[in-house]
């Protein structure tokens, strides 16, 4: 299951003691930082996963200062990696600290503490900034890949993106999102939907709750389709039931698998799904020329 919330709290690491310099004896170092704490940007929509077990996390503390005026050892930092869509909060501000847009954002979040000073009047080493924070993972995607079940989608995500995901000939082989990334375009393979979704056949419900966190609507349809007017409908049908909004989304309609029939047919095809929406892109993974077109339109 997908967590699309977390609180969690984050500590840089505190700093080391400054040793303390005996009388006639060597001079004693300062304490080492304590570590830093970063957030970083994944395309892993998974990762709230991990806060459901452990909610605190700290960086590495710095060593204590040594004799001869050497310095503790640095702290350790820690990268925490986050969605992309992810928008962190102060949990007891509600004030939003950082949006992480992209796969390549890393934001220190955390410092580390200060190392003590040594010398004859040593000093404890300070604690690391830490925060109590909400991860709200509220945009997935902008554009999401919906359609009934063995629609091409994530075929077409593999084509288009840098994703690997699994593609097999029956229904529910992808039972997460998944994300790829085109010229800066987040792209999310949304499971998929049959009838009666919106009552939670099928895991409907957990599925169109992701339909909420992307900005367009691809909706792919099968040419293998027997019926293109009802898949659409279907699919249409289950996202009114569940949040009427949902329809308000931009939507192109994406005609799948192009390559299974003749011109001709996929011709008829596409002026027939023109009578339901004006944007329709006949596309073919096999077909090199129909990706480009494709891709025209997502930087459009």
């Amino acid at each position: 299951m997908l967590i699309d919330r977390a609180e969690i709290t984050l500590s840089g690491g505190h700093g080391g003691a400054g040793m303390l310099k005996k009388p006639k004896g060597p001079d004693g170092g300062n304490g080492g930082n304590g570590g830093d704490v970063y957030i970083a940007g994944s395309s892993n929509l998974n990762l709230l996963n991990q806060f459901g077990q452990v909610d605190f996390f700290s960086a590495g503390n710095g060593g204590m200062g040594a004799r001869n005026n050497k310095t503790g050892k640095r702290g350790d930092d820690i990268e925490i990696l986050l969605p992309v869509g992810t928008s962190v909060y102060n949990r007891k501000t509600s004030e939003l600290i950082i949006d992480i847009r992209k796969t390549d954002d890393r934001f220190l979040i955390c410092n580390g503490g200060h190392g003590g000073h040594g010398g004859i009047s040593a000093t404890s080493g300070l604690a690391g900034e830490r925060k109590n924070l909400i991860l709200s993972l509220r945009l997935i995607a902008d554009f999401g890949l919906v359609g009934l079940p063995n629609a091409g989608k994530s075929s077409l995500l593999n084509e288009i993106t840098n994703a690997n995901v699994k593609v097999a000939d029956y229904p529910f082989t992808t039972l997460e999102p998944n994300l790829g990334v085109y010229e800066g375009k987040c792209l999310a393979d949304i499971p998929g939907l049959i009838e009666g979704a919106s009552k939670g056949r099928g895991l409907g419900i957990e599925f169109l709750k992701h339909i909420e966190k992307v900005g367009t609507l691809l909706h792919c349809i099968s040419c293998e389709s027997k019926n293109i007017n009802k898949d659409y409908e279907t699919v249409r049908h289950e996202l009114s039931e569940f949040k009427p909004l949902l329809c308000d989304k931009p939507e192109i309609i994406v005609l799948t698998k192009t390559d299974l029939l003749d011109k001709k047919v996929v011709d008829k095809l596409t002026q027939e799904l023109k009578k339901i929406r004006s944007k329709v892109i006949p596309v073919s993974i096999h077909n090199f020329k129909s990706i480009q077109s494709f891709k025209k339109v997502l930087l459009s």
